[in-house]
Protein backbone atom coordinates (compact mmCIF):
# COMPACT_ATOMS: atom_id res chain seq x y z
CA UNK A 1 0.00 0.00 0.00
CA UNK A 2 1.12 3.43 -1.02
CA UNK A 3 0.20 6.64 0.95
CA UNK A 4 0.60 9.71 -0.66
CA UNK A 5 1.97 12.73 1.66
CA UNK A 6 1.81 16.18 0.27
CA UNK A 7 4.17 19.16 1.13
CA UNK A 8 2.52 22.19 0.85
CA UNK A 9 4.54 24.81 -0.50
CA UNK A 10 3.60 28.54 0.90
CA UNK A 11 4.19 31.73 -0.90
CA UNK A 12 4.88 34.48 1.43
CA UNK A 13 4.65 37.93 -0.62
CA UNK A 14 5.62 41.60 0.65
CA UNK A 15 2.66 43.57 -0.37
CA UNK A 16 3.47 47.32 -0.42
CA UNK A 17 -0.08 49.45 -0.29
CA UNK A 18 0.64 53.20 -0.60
CA UNK A 19 -1.04 55.55 2.12
CA UNK A 20 -3.93 57.61 1.09
CA UNK A 21 -3.21 60.99 0.03
CA UNK A 22 -4.66 63.76 2.16
CA UNK A 23 -7.22 65.88 1.41
CA UNK A 24 -7.40 68.02 -1.85
CA UNK A 25 -4.96 71.09 -1.91
CA UNK A 26 -1.06 71.81 -1.34
CA UNK A 27 0.29 70.08 1.05
CA UNK A 28 1.52 72.28 3.99
CA UNK A 29 5.03 73.06 3.11
CA UNK A 30 7.13 72.01 5.91
CA UNK A 31 4.65 71.34 8.13
CA UNK A 32 3.21 68.59 10.36
CA UNK A 33 2.59 65.03 9.05
CA UNK A 34 0.02 63.08 9.82
CA UNK A 35 0.23 59.61 11.48
CA UNK A 36 1.17 57.45 8.06
CA UNK A 37 3.99 59.96 7.45
CA UNK A 38 2.13 61.85 4.84
CA UNK A 39 1.78 65.38 4.91
CA UNK A 40 -0.97 67.00 6.01
CA UNK A 41 -3.35 69.15 3.66
CA UNK A 42 -2.94 72.99 3.96
CA UNK A 43 -7.34 73.28 4.75
CA UNK A 44 -6.55 70.65 7.62
CA UNK A 45 -3.87 72.14 8.87
CA UNK A 46 -5.00 75.89 8.90
CA UNK A 47 -8.80 74.48 10.05
CA UNK A 48 -6.64 73.44 13.22
CA UNK A 49 -4.28 76.13 13.64
CA UNK A 50 -7.35 78.90 13.72
CA UNK A 51 -9.51 76.29 16.42
CA UNK A 52 -6.45 76.12 18.82
CA UNK A 53 -5.32 79.82 18.31
CA UNK A 54 -9.13 80.67 19.27
CA UNK A 55 -8.75 77.79 22.33
CA UNK A 56 -5.45 80.08 23.89
CA UNK A 57 -7.34 83.76 23.39
CA UNK A 58 -10.03 82.07 25.84
CA UNK A 59 -8.06 80.28 27.78
CA UNK A 60 -5.91 83.46 28.69
CA UNK A 61 -9.01 85.20 29.10
CA UNK A 62 -10.47 82.77 31.35
CA UNK A 63 -7.91 82.87 33.68
CA UNK A 64 -7.34 86.81 33.73
CA UNK A 65 -11.76 86.56 34.48
CA UNK A 66 -10.92 84.00 37.64
CA UNK A 67 -8.31 86.25 38.93
CA UNK A 68 -10.17 89.62 38.79
CA UNK A 69 -13.60 87.93 40.68
CA UNK A 70 -13.82 88.80 44.27
CA UNK A 71 -15.69 85.54 45.74
CA UNK A 72 -14.43 86.60 49.26
CA UNK A 73 -16.76 89.57 48.66
CA UNK A 74 -20.05 87.43 47.68
CA UNK A 75 -23.06 87.40 50.27
CA UNK A 76 -23.02 83.36 50.84
CA UNK A 77 -21.89 80.90 53.67
CA UNK A 78 -18.17 80.28 53.65
CA UNK A 79 -18.40 77.06 52.76
CA UNK A 80 -20.10 78.10 49.60
CA UNK A 81 -17.37 80.73 49.13
CA UNK A 82 -14.98 77.89 49.41
CA UNK A 83 -16.41 75.29 47.09
CA UNK A 84 -16.28 77.88 44.35
CA UNK A 85 -12.76 78.93 44.89
CA UNK A 86 -11.70 75.01 44.68
CA UNK A 87 -13.54 75.19 41.50
CA UNK A 88 -11.45 77.63 40.39
CA UNK A 89 -8.22 76.58 41.72
CA UNK A 90 -8.90 73.59 39.39
CA UNK A 91 -9.70 75.67 36.04
CA UNK A 92 -6.64 77.44 36.61
CA UNK A 93 -4.43 74.47 36.95
CA UNK A 94 -5.81 72.93 33.48
CA UNK A 95 -5.89 75.48 32.07
CA UNK A 96 -1.86 76.32 33.15
CA UNK A 97 -0.44 73.04 32.69
CA UNK A 98 -2.96 70.07 30.95
CA UNK A 99 -4.19 72.23 28.10
CA UNK A 100 -0.76 73.62 27.35
CA UNK A 101 0.43 69.80 26.88
CA UNK A 102 -2.52 68.41 25.04
CA UNK A 103 -2.23 71.68 22.73
CA UNK A 104 1.08 70.79 22.32
CA UNK A 105 0.55 67.34 21.00
CA UNK A 106 -2.14 67.97 18.79
CA UNK A 107 -0.50 70.41 16.93
CA UNK A 108 2.64 67.91 16.44
CA UNK A 109 -0.26 65.31 14.83
CA UNK A 110 -2.87 67.34 13.56
CA UNK A 111 -5.13 64.38 12.49
CA UNK A 112 -4.31 62.00 15.22
CA UNK A 113 -7.50 60.64 16.44
CA UNK A 114 -6.30 59.77 20.00
CA UNK A 115 -4.81 63.51 20.43
CA UNK A 116 -7.89 64.75 18.88
CA UNK A 117 -9.98 63.22 21.32
CA UNK A 118 -7.72 63.90 24.12
CA UNK A 119 -8.47 67.53 23.91
CA UNK A 120 -12.54 67.08 23.37
CA UNK A 121 -12.68 65.15 26.80
CA UNK A 122 -10.60 68.08 28.37
CA UNK A 123 -12.53 70.64 27.08
CA UNK A 124 -15.88 68.46 28.11
CA UNK A 125 -14.50 68.57 31.41
CA UNK A 126 -13.48 72.52 31.28
CA UNK A 127 -17.32 73.52 30.30
CA UNK A 128 -18.44 71.55 33.55
CA UNK A 129 -16.49 73.31 35.74
CA UNK A 130 -16.28 76.72 34.34
CA UNK A 131 -20.31 75.82 34.12
CA UNK A 132 -20.56 75.79 37.51
CA UNK A 133 -18.69 78.67 38.63
CA UNK A 134 -20.93 80.82 36.01
CA UNK A 135 -23.58 79.52 37.91
CA UNK A 136 -22.04 79.99 41.35
CA UNK A 137 -21.56 83.75 40.16
CA UNK A 138 -25.11 84.42 38.83
CA UNK A 139 -26.03 83.76 42.09
CA UNK A 140 -23.77 85.49 44.29
CA UNK A 141 -21.56 87.29 41.82
CA UNK A 142 -21.94 90.77 40.14
CA UNK A 143 -23.21 91.41 36.10
CA UNK A 144 -19.68 92.27 35.35
CA UNK A 145 -18.29 88.86 36.62
CA UNK A 146 -20.99 87.49 35.70
CA UNK A 147 -21.05 88.24 32.17
CA UNK A 148 -16.92 87.85 32.21
CA UNK A 149 -17.25 84.07 33.06
CA UNK A 150 -20.48 83.50 30.72
CA UNK A 151 -18.18 84.66 28.06
CA UNK A 152 -15.38 82.15 28.73
CA UNK A 153 -17.98 79.40 28.90
CA UNK A 154 -19.22 80.31 25.24
CA UNK A 155 -15.48 80.20 24.10
CA UNK A 156 -14.96 76.59 25.67
CA UNK A 157 -18.27 75.43 24.67
CA UNK A 158 -17.76 76.36 20.78
CA UNK A 159 -14.65 75.08 20.49
CA UNK A 160 -15.49 71.72 21.73
CA UNK A 161 -18.16 71.69 19.44
CA UNK A 162 -15.90 72.30 16.21
CA UNK A 163 -13.03 69.54 18.11
CA UNK A 164 -16.19 67.29 17.95
CA UNK A 165 -17.47 67.97 13.66
CA UNK A 166 -13.28 67.62 13.04
CA UNK A 167 -13.29 64.23 15.15
CA UNK A 168 -16.35 63.38 12.93
CA UNK A 169 -14.61 64.10 9.74
CA UNK A 170 -11.50 62.61 10.22
CA UNK A 171 -12.58 59.42 11.41
CA UNK A 172 -15.13 58.93 8.17
CA UNK A 173 -11.79 59.68 6.15
CA UNK A 174 -10.00 57.24 8.44
CA UNK A 175 -12.85 54.31 7.88
CA UNK A 176 -12.64 55.23 4.09
CA UNK A 177 -8.78 54.99 4.12
CA UNK A 178 -9.18 51.37 5.65
CA UNK A 179 -11.78 50.30 3.08
CA UNK A 180 -9.37 51.18 0.27
CA UNK A 181 -6.46 49.74 1.58
CA UNK A 182 -8.50 46.61 2.11
CA UNK A 183 -9.56 46.46 -1.74
CA UNK A 184 -5.92 46.86 -2.50
CA UNK A 185 -4.56 44.32 -0.01
CA UNK A 186 -6.86 41.81 -1.97
CA UNK A 187 -6.11 42.77 -5.29
CA UNK A 188 -2.66 42.41 -4.76
CA UNK A 189 -2.76 39.00 -3.25
CA UNK A 190 -5.03 37.58 -6.25
CA UNK A 191 -2.40 38.64 -8.98
CA UNK A 192 0.02 36.63 -6.88
CA UNK A 193 0.86 33.10 -8.58
CA UNK A 194 -0.02 30.04 -6.69
CA UNK A 195 2.57 27.22 -6.65
CA UNK A 196 1.03 24.05 -7.05
CA UNK A 197 1.89 22.04 -4.09
CA UNK A 198 5.30 19.49 -4.42
CA UNK A 199 4.04 15.59 -4.20
CA UNK A 200 6.53 13.07 -2.63
CA UNK A 201 5.30 9.11 -2.49
CA UNK A 202 6.42 6.96 0.11
CA UNK A 203 6.36 3.34 0.24
CA UNK A 204 5.33 1.31 3.18
CA UNK A 205 6.10 -1.90 2.07
CA UNK A 206 9.56 -1.41 0.60
CA UNK A 207 12.29 -2.59 3.29
CA UNK A 208 14.73 0.05 4.48
CA UNK A 209 17.64 0.02 3.09
CA UNK A 210 20.81 -0.99 5.58
CA UNK A 211 22.69 1.16 5.94
CA UNK A 212 26.36 0.09 4.14
CA UNK A 213 29.13 -0.90 6.15
CA UNK A 214 32.33 0.44 5.82
CA UNK A 215 35.57 -1.62 5.46
CA UNK A 216 38.16 -1.08 7.97
CA UNK A 217 41.96 -0.53 6.06
CA UNK A 218 44.22 -3.55 7.10
CA UNK A 219 46.89 -2.68 9.93
CA UNK A 220 50.73 -2.46 7.96
CA UNK A 221 52.72 -5.17 9.53
CA UNK A 222 55.53 -3.46 11.39
CA UNK A 223 59.07 -3.19 9.79
CA UNK A 224 62.04 -3.63 12.21
CA UNK A 225 65.34 -2.81 10.92
CA UNK A 226 68.64 -5.40 12.76
CA UNK A 227 71.27 -3.31 13.48
CA UNK A 228 74.38 -4.67 12.80
CA UNK A 229 76.43 -6.78 15.49
CA UNK A 230 80.52 -6.36 15.55
CA UNK A 231 82.00 -9.26 17.58
CA UNK A 232 84.21 -8.62 20.29
CA UNK A 233 87.97 -10.36 20.27
CA UNK A 234 88.36 -12.85 23.31
CA UNK A 235 90.51 -11.53 26.17
CA UNK A 236 94.22 -11.19 24.89
CA UNK A 237 93.73 -11.54 21.45
CA UNK A 238 94.32 -8.60 19.05
CA UNK A 239 91.15 -7.21 17.12
CA UNK A 240 91.51 -8.20 13.92
CA UNK A 241 92.09 -6.06 11.12
CA UNK A 242 89.69 -4.32 9.11
CA UNK A 243 88.72 -5.97 5.72
CA UNK A 244 90.20 -3.78 3.15
CA UNK A 245 87.09 -2.90 0.09
CA UNK A 246 86.57 -5.73 -2.49
CA UNK A 247 88.65 -4.65 -5.49
CA UNK A 248 87.03 -3.27 -8.91
CA UNK A 249 86.58 -5.93 -11.27
CA UNK A 250 88.25 -5.60 -14.59
CA UNK A 251 86.28 -4.02 -17.05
Amino acid sequence: MKRTILLSTFVSSLLFVAVAQGQSGPAASGGPSAQGGEPVSYASVTQLNGMLSQLEATSKNTQADLVAMRIEHWKTSNASKKETLTKVDSIQRNLQNTLPNVISQLRGAPEDLSSTFKLYRNLEALCDVVGSVAEDTGAFGTKDELQAISTDLNGFDGTRKQLAQRMETLSAAKEAEIVRLRTDLKTAQAAVPVVPPKKIVVDDNEPPKKPAVKKKPAAKPATTTAAPTTAKPAAGQAPPAAQPPPAAKPQ
